[in-house]
C-alpha cells in the first residue's frame, strides 16, 4: 500500500471506547471511515445521525466480506477479541484489537501466526505507550538519566464500575504492565495478592510485585475502590528519581536526590557505612501535549502503508497476557512468586537501559513455587 493511498476502516464495537476510536479516526487524513457495527440498534442509531455517511450494520459478516474495509477497530468484549481477530484476520483485514490481545497467551500466539502468515498488522491498543509523558520518561530511560533502577511503585486506582466479565487484575492491568514493559523490559516473576470485596468471585483489589533479574521491583496496586482518582507512578534510581502523576498538571516531575554508599569508608562496626545524602533541584521537564489516542491510530496506519511493526505490537501484547495471567496463578498460590517464561526472542523485547547488573534475586524469589503447592487459594 503506497504511503497516501487511503486506508478504508471499519469500527467494531460501540460501547464504552468504540465511539473514541470513531471520533479520533474521523479527523485522520488519507483515512475514510467506511462502515460501524454494533448489535445495540440504539447505538448505531446515535452515531448514524453523526456519521450519516458511514454503513450500519448489526452483523459483523458485513464488515468481514467488505471489499472497501482494509483495516478494522475493534472494540468489544475481552471474551470476543480472540474470535473477531481471527475472523478478521482471516479476513485479509488489518486489526487494531483493544486491550487486553486475547484471553491466553495461548491464544496470542494463534493470532500472530495468523497475522504474520498473511502479513497483516494486529495491532493491541495499549494508548498509554503512545502517552507525551509516558514516551518521555521512556527517552530519559534509555539516556540513562536515572541511572541503575532500584524499585517503582505504580498506583492505579479510583471507585470505578464494576465490569461483569474482567477482574480488576484484567481491566486496569493492562496498562500498568504495558508501560513498564516498554521502559523496563521483560520481568522474571510476579507475585500477587487480591481480594473480592464487594461481588463474590470478582477480585476488586489487587498489590502485584513485578520483579527483574537485576533486583529491581515495582509494586502495582490495582483497585476499583477508593476515594479518589490516582493515577501515580514512581521509579527510583541510583543518580535521580522520577514521579509520574497521570492526573497532575505538572505530570513528570525529576528528583536530583538519592543517597550514595561511600566506598573508599571502611565501616567501623558491622552494619556501619558512610552514606552521602544528595537532595538536588526538582525539576518539571517541558512536554508537547498531544492526543495518546490520535498518535496510536497513527502508528497503526503508518505500519499498515510502511509495512512495520507498531510501537504497541502484538509481542508485546502477548507478554501483557502472560503477566495477567502469571498475577492469576500467583493469586492461587497464595502469593507466591511465579516465573515469567522468555521466548528465543528476548531481547528484542527488553529495552537498553544501560545499567549496572545487580543482585539476580528473581530466581531465588521464584522458590516459594513449589512449596506454595497443593496450599487452598486465598484471597488476601
Amino acid at each position: 500500500m503506497s504511503a497516501n493511498e487511503e486506508i478504508g476502516l471499519a469500527v467494531v464495537g460501540l460501547g464504552y471506547w468504540g465511539p473514541n476510536l470513531l471520533r479520533a479516526a474521523w479527523d485522520l487524513e488519507d483515512v475514510r471511515i467506511r462502515a460501524v457495527c454494533d448489535r445495540d440498534e440504539r447505538a448505531l442509531a446515535k452515531h448514524a445521525r453523526r456519521y450519516p455517511d458511514v454503513r450500519a450494520t448489526r452483523d459483523v459478516e458485513d464488515v468481514l466480506t467488505a471489499g472497501d474495509v482494509d483495516a478494522v477497530l475493534l472494540a468489544t468484549p475481552v471474551s470476543t477479541h480472540y474470535d473477531l481477530s481471527l475472523r478478521l484476520l482471516d479476513a485479509g483485514k488489518h486489526v487494531l484489537v483493544e486491550k487486553p490481545l486475547a484471553h491466553s497467551v495461548e491464544a496470542c500466539d494463534k493470532l500472530i501466526a495468523e497475522a504474520e502468515a498473511r502479513g497483516l498488522v494486529l495491532m493491541p491498543g495499549h494508548t498509554f505507550l503512545y502517552s507525551p509523558p509516558v514516551t518521555a520518561i521512556k527517552r530519559m530511560l534509555e539516556a540513562n538519566e536515572l541511572g541503575r533502577i532500584y524499585f517503582g511503585t505504580s498506583s492505579r486506582a479510583n471507585l470505578g464500575i464494576h465490569q461483569s466479565d474482567v477482574s480488576v487484575i484484567r481491566d486496569l492491568g493492562p496498562h500498568d504492565f504495558s508501560i513498564l514493559l516498554h521502559w523496563l523490559g521483560q520481568p522474571t516473576f510476579v507475585r500477587a495478592i487480591a481480594r473480592d470485596s464487594v461481588v463474590p468471585g470478582m477480585l476488586d483489589v489487587a498489590f502485584v510485585d513485578v520483579g527483574y533479574e537485576d533486583g529491581c521491583i515495582v509494586k502495582v496496586e490495582l483497585s476499583w475502590l477508593a476515594p479518589t482518582k490516582l493515577r501515580r507512578t514512581v521509579l527510583v534510581g541510583s543518580e535521580k528519581m522520577i514521579l509520574y502523576d497521570d492526573t497532575s498538571v505538572e505530570q513528570v516531575r525529576v528528583f536530583d536526590r538519592g543517597i550514595d554508599l561511600l566506598e573508599s569508608a571502611e565501616p567501623q562496626s558491622f552494619g556501619e557505612h558512610q552514606l552521602a545524602y544528595r537532595s538536588g533541584d526538582v525539576l518539571t521537564p517541558r512536554i508537547d501535549p498531544d492526543e495518546p489516542l490520535r498518535l496510536e491510530l497513527e502508528d497503526f496506519l503508518h505500519s499498515i502503508r510502511a509495512g512495520c511493526e507498531p510501537r504497541s505490537h502484538a509481542r508485546l501484547g502477548r507478554d501483557i497476557v502472560q503477566m495477567i495471567d502469571a498475577t492469576e496463578r500467583s493469586i492461587e498460590l497464595n502469593g507466591a512468586s511465579v516465573p515469567l517464561v522468555t521466548g528465543p526472542d528476548d531481547r528484542r523485547r527488553t529495552p537498553d537501559r544501560r545499567r549496572g547488573s545487580g543482585a539476580a534475586q528473581g530466581q531465588a524469589r521464584q522458590g516459594g513455587n513449589g512449596a506454595a503447592k497443593g496450599r487452598a487459594p486465598r484471597r488476601a
